[in-house]
């Protein structure tokens, strides 16, 4: 692998995480990119021993019991070792800290399992499957200093007629954030979206 450094942050069992991994061993990503390391927010994450076996440095990096700043400069002294390009959210449920958005400007992407013009918050598909939707989105976005707010780069729709369970909309709509997540960072790799990086860079926010 080559191209630009990505680090990727977790949470739990790494899908997207592993997906990506994939991608960019002999899919989508390929030339594209290098994941440099993987980073979970708890240490018992059942992603760090997928990224592992995948032969990806991987870390625990616990966040419980720490506020915003005070974990983000934790994440910052963390990622430093690998010096990243990209910092790539793949189930990462912890908000960004301020300070974290401005060591990566317009370099924070993340994959939101919702239209974010319509719902921003944790749980995406718990939300779907409360407002009883017969279709919802995945939302590729770049991360700015609000919860869900920076700039759309790509979604795709997931329809959702039959899926009456949060784990139904859930399976559904993972199967399409596998696909689209790795193929958006291709194109973000590729320049297509430099135009929205410079505007996160500039402080400038969402759309």
């Amino acid at each position: 692998m080559s191209g630009a450094r990505i680090a990727l942050l977790i949470s739990g069992r790494g899908s997207n995480m592993e997906a990506i991994v994939h991608a960019a061993k002999d899919g989508v990503l390929r030339d594209r990119c290098t994941i440099c390391g993987v980073i979970a927010n708890r240490a018992d994450a059942a992603g760090l021993a997928r990224a592992r076996a995948l032969g990806v440095e991987s870390r625990g990096v616990p966040s419980e019991g720490l506020d915003t700043r005070t974990y983000g400069q934790r994440l910052i002294a963390a990622l430093s070792d690998w010096r990243p390009d990209y910092v790539v959210l793949a189930g990462f449920m912890r908000i960004i800290s301020s300070d974290l958005v401005a060591a990566y400007p317009g370099r924070i992407v993340n994959i939101h399992p919702a239209d974010t013009a319509s719902y921003q918050g944790p749980d995406g598909y718990g939300w779907a499957a409360k407002q009883r939707l017969t279709e919802t989105f995945v939302t590729v976005h770049l991360v700015d200093e609000g919860i869900d707010t920076g700039p759309v780069l790509r979604q795709a729709r997931v329809s959702l007629k039959g899926a009456e369970t949060r784990a139904q909309i859930a399976r559904r709509g993972l199967a399409v954030e596998h696909v689209v997540y790795s193929a958006c960072l291709a194109e973000l790799l590729d320049g297509r979206y430099d135009d929205r990086i410079a505007r996160v860079a500039a402080g400038q926010g969402g759309e």
